[in-house]
């Protein structure tokens, strides 16, 4: 018995000396990191102390300091062993660098996370030798480097959580060691290359958060082995492929989001056995194909996001079957064929959206018959037919976009019960009828717009708008009658447009009370009476279009007032009396045009200091004796120096007179050209009626209005935001393309487009810019002469078939010439030009340029296949043959909103340009510099090189442009064969420098003259 008993003591005298050889060893290793950290004296660590007194005899008390049991963030087992370290929202930073991860080798949780101080620098290896570890936590740090492959060490973890941190590198296979894992968080981080295949062996996985990354290659066909798996994100990645149809076997799964990605094909069947699938998220890829049917198959689907890919065919009549759906995005497609009655069965829908398609047939009825249906947009599609009763009253719309489609109806009976009602939108499509009181059922509409319609009947005093009201746009209808003077009551609006209708009576000077009011367009009625003094009051306007009304007397002297103004054009009116010089208050303005009224006196000096003003028009057109309108930066500056007192309006005696010395100088002038090499000078531009070099301008005139029989539409070949542009072939032979604007835009805010196009084109002379042949300022019609480039838009042919034939060495040189060409406008022109309108619409391709390469011969019936021509060697053996092969040549076009830059000015615009060409800037500034058509040309770059628009790759670049490691097949067309040696080297020097051009910062963008330099020295 003694003998037992003795046993036992020494038992546990050896198990005190080993836990206690453990705890010794765990607090000198905690210690011994809590010093390195760079706030080691945190209040959170005040427990992390040994007292001298207390530690003499520690070997044999575990419960005095020298265990670290009680410390902060610390848990022990039994024996006293540390087995949890806990340090979330500590405050603690430094790295991890100095932890002995040796000392823990019964640890089995690790957790750090914070939002104040963070931990830094990379993951040790070491932490593979925790092999209890079962949770590990290293989450919101600033943790960088790579993840060690020996965390596939350990073999008891389950939970494994590297969120929002900079790691960066491949996801190391060896994770696919970790058997037991159930939940992977690597999402916001920089992780790049392909997910590795051996993730298909974690058969035990229940959610992977792979999400926000820069993963690249094809979705691993082994993931269809993660049977338990529930949730699948590997959204916001630039994975490339198709969905691998194996994802069909995950029968667990409960929401799959894949969206902004680079994968394609078409979406497989598979997933309509997904059964238990809840959310699935698909947007933004470049799908293809139909929308399957199976998908009609997943009932328990409550979200199902489609939207901004290539899918084709018909919405699928199986989606009725989605009672549970919530939410359903189709829209940004190229979906046809009828709107499906069922969608009007799925009574659970919150938010619809469909736009952008070609859709046709009418709305079914049912839409929003349980009343739970929020956002609904059909917009852009060949949808007709009137609005279903059920979407009328639909209590819960909070917003509703029909606009661009051939809807029908009465306007009056458009809206019912709408007691939440914010934004609207009908406009261009084929309502009638007048309007009426029902929008008083609408309390918190915020936006109605209802313009392009058949809308006749006058605007009723009593409008019953809500005062949240911010926009009304009721302009291209037919209206009549006065603009009520209860709209000064409106005090929330920021637009008010009712231009183009035949509204009658004074302005109401009640619109002067509207303080928020920051565009008003009434151009183009029937108004008479003054301009109302009080408009001055309205201190926020930006936009003010009176023109083409009968509006009389003189102009207000408290417009002066308008400090933020930047566009006025008081044109075609009756106004008399003298500019104001008040006018000088007008420090932001770009464009003034008082044309074509009566008004008399001088210029105002001040002109001469509104460094802003970009396009003025202060001429009477309607004096023939009056020299045409100059535009420009102003008015000319060194007349106005030598006298202030130009004379506005030549008194009638002189008229004849004057005409008659303007006839003789113009015949002149027109013998004196046809003499000339053809230059156009700057003064062409101020002639009378036309001006073209080496054509008489009037038979000029008269062949182009035979040629396209007066602009008939059979011979328009496309349109832009500022005009139609007509193929017009002359009796000469000679084709010429003629830009007309839109009626509706002649002589009113786009008069500024038009002029500076020419003043641009007419100043500027490169073989990348498009040639300015003449142009018509004609009562009747305005419009521009080019010459004719056979090829079309850059755009155009990258979306069809024909952009196989645009080869590699082509694409090249479509960039590089554009290169040039910005290049010339930005730093060889003075003042610089800044395009501000880049875009695949606006370059216009020929094929000009030939490009000679030497091939070896050797083969009979050889074919050479390079640009967009085949070249066939019929029969050379052994001498290398030289092909002559047509390259596009690139050209700019579209220099409507051109601006000049002044050097000493902040160049300050209204935003303008295409969108997704737009510089980031853009969005918070108006002021605009070379930088923001650099950036336009970084999107072309890619777009040439992809094939199509980069989309939000764009987004990744500009904020992580440094990345060199983007994957070169997921940045190619893949419509066209692999690159040559040669060819890649250029391919991926143009995509190095688009990334450059595609910095959010624009001061880390390159020159336009760098860049072009560059893509110069390679051959």
């Amino acid at each position: 018995m003694l003998s037992l008993v003795s046993l036992l003591l020494l038992v546990m005298l050896i198990s005190s000396d080993h836990v206690s050889s453990y705890s010794n060893e765990e607090t000198q290793a905690l210690l011994k990191w809590k010093a390195s950290l760079h706030n080691h004296n945190h209040s959170s660590l005040l427990s992390w102390t040994l007292y001298p007194n207390n530690f003499t005899n520690s070997s044999t008390h575990l419960g005095t300091e020298a265990s670290p049991c009680k410390w902060y963030g610390i848990s022990c087992n039994h024996a006293g062993s540390v087995i949890r370290i806990n340090l979330t929202e500590s405050g603690l930073g430094g790295t991890l660098q100095a932890f002995s991860f040796s000392s823990f080798r019964i640890l089995h949780t690790l957790m750090s996370a914070s939002t104040t101080s963070l931990f830094s620098g990379g993951i040790p290896p070491e932490i593979g030798l925790l092999t209890n570890l079962e949770v590990l936590h290293l989450v919101q740090n600033q943790l960088n480097g790579s993840i060690p492959h020996e965390i596939g060490q350990l073999s008891s973890l389950y939970e494994l959580a590297l969120y929002t941190n900079q790691l960066e590198g491949s996801i190391p296979a060896s994770l696919g060691n970790l058997s037991n894992l159930a939940s992977l968080y690597l999402y916001e981080n920089q992780l790049s290359d392909s997910i590795p295949p051996e993730m298909g062996n974690l058969t035990n996985l229940v959610e992977i958060y792979s999400d926000t990354n820069n993963l690249t290659g094809p979705i691993p066909s082994t993931f269809g082995n993660l049977k338990r798996l529930t949730v699948l994100y590997l959204f916001n990645n630039s994975l490339s492929g198709p969905i691998p149809p194996e994802i069909g076997n995950l029968k667990s799964l409960q929401e799959l989001s894949l969206y902004e990605n680079n994968l394609s094909g078409p979406i497989p069947a598979s997933l309509g056995d997904l059964s238990g699938l809840t959310l699935l998220h698909l947007y933004a890829n470049q799908h293809s194909g139909p929308i399957p049917q199976e998908i009609g198959n997943l009932k328990s689907l409550v979200d199902l996001e489609l939207s901004e890919n290539q899918l084709n065919g018909s919405i699928p009549t199986s989606l009725g079957n989605l009672t549970n759906l919530e939410t359903l995005f189709l829209r940004d497609n190229h979906l046809s064929g009828y709107f499906p009655k069922e969608i009007g069965k799925l009574h659970k829908l919150v938010v619809l959206e469909i736009d952008t398609n070609q859709l046709f047939g009418s709305l079914p009825e049912g839409i929003c018959q349980a009343g739970s249906l929020e956002r609904f947009t059909v917009s852009d599609n060949h949808l007709s037919g009137p609005i279903p009763k059920s979407l009328k009253n639909c209590r819960n719309l909070t917003r509703a976009l029909f606009q661009g489609n051939r809807l029908t109806g009465n306007i009056s009976e458009v809206v019912g019960d709408c007691p939440n009602l914010e934004f609207i939108d009908l406009s261009y499509n084929r309502f009638h009828g007048e309007l009426s009181h029902n929008w008083g059922r609408c309390p918190q509409l915020q936006r109605l717009e209802i313009a392009g319609n058949n809308i006749t009947g006058s605007i009723p005093e009593d409008f019953g708008i809500s005062t949240n009201l911010t926009l009304l746009d009721l302009s291209s209808n037919h209206l009549v009658g006065e603009i009520p003077k209860k709209m000064g009551s409106l005090t929330s609006l920021l637009g008010l447009i009712l231009n183009d209708n035949q509204l009658s009576g004074s302005i109401p000077p009640e619109l002067g009370s509207l303080s928020h009011l920051e565009y008003l367009d009434l151009s183009a009625n029937r108004l008479n009476g003054s301009i109302p003094e009080h408009l001055g009051d309205g201190l926020d306007l930006h936009y003010l279009n009176l023109s083409n009304n009968k509006l009389s007397h003189g102009i207000p002297v408290q417009m002066g007032k308008l400090s933020h103004l930047s566009q006025l054009d008081l044109s075609h009116n009756l106004l008399t009396g003298s500019i104001p010089p008040q006018i000088q208050g007008l420090e932001s303005l770009e464009m003034l045009n008082l044309s074509h009224n009566n008004l008399s006196g001088f210029i105002p000096g001040a002109f001469e200091y509104m460094t802003g003003l970009s396009g003025t028009k202060i001429c009477a057109a309607m004096l023939k004796g009056c020299k045409p309108c100059k535009y420009g930066s102003g008015v000319d500056q060194q007349s106005v120096k030598r006298s202030h007192k130009v004379v506005f309006i030549i008194i009638f005696p002189l008229l004849g007179a004057l005409v008659l010395l303007f006839a003789f100088i113009g015949i002149f002038l027109i013998a004196e050209r046809r003499e000339r090499t053809p230059e156009i000078e700057e003064g062409d531009v101020q002639n009378d009626l036309f001006s073209i070099s080496t054509f008489d301008g009037r038979t000029m005139y008269e062949e182009i209005i035979k040629a396209t029989k007066d602009f008939d539409p059979m011979y328009c070949i496309g349109k832009g935001g500022h005009g139609s542009v007509y193929k017009a072939e002359l009796p000469s032979s000679n084709i010429v393309a003629v830009k007309k604007l839109h009626p509706s835009d002649t002589e009113m805010a786009n008069q500024k487009d038009f002029l500076n196009e020419i003043r641009a084109l007419t100043e500027i002379k490169h073989r990348n810019i498009v040639k300015l042949l003449g142009f018509c300022s004609h009562p009747r019609h305005k419009f521009l002469v080019y010459e004719y480039l056979e090829r079309g838009s850059l755009a155009t042919i990258l979306s069809r078939e024909e952009a196989k034939k645009l080869g590699w060495a082509t694409r090249v040189n479509i960039i590089k010439g554009v290169a040039h060409a910005l290049a010339y406008m930005h730093h060889d022109c003075s003042p610089p030009i800044v395009h501000r309108d880049i875009s695949s619409n606006n370059i216009l391709l020929d094929s000009q340029c030939e490009e000679e390469r030497e091939v070896p011969g050797g083969a009979r019936g050889l074919v050479v296949r390079y640009g967009y021509k085949e070249w066939g060697n019929m029969g050379c053996f052994g001498n290398p043959i030289v092909l002559s092969l047509a390259l596009h040549e690139a050209h700019i076009s579209d220099f409507g909103i051109a601006k000049l830059l002044k050097l000493d000015s902040s160049n300050q615009s209204l935003l303008a340009g295409t969108f997704g060409y737009l510089a980031p800037e853009l969005a918070y500034t108006m002021k605009v510099t070379e930088k923001t058509d650099v950036f336009s040309f970084g999107v072309i770059a890619l777009e040439v090189i992809k094939g199509r628009h980069p989309g939000d790759q764009i987004l990744s670049l500009s904020v992580s442009p440094e990345k060199d490691n983007i994957a070169l097949e997921n940045m190619l067309d893949p419509r066209l064969p692999p690159l040559t040696p040669q060819d890649e080297g250029e391919v991926i020097a143009i995509i190095k420098q688009a990334t450059e051009c595609l910095k959010a910062n624009p001061q880390s963008r390159p020159t336009m003259q760098t860049v072009s330099q560059m893509l110069s020295q390679r051959k």
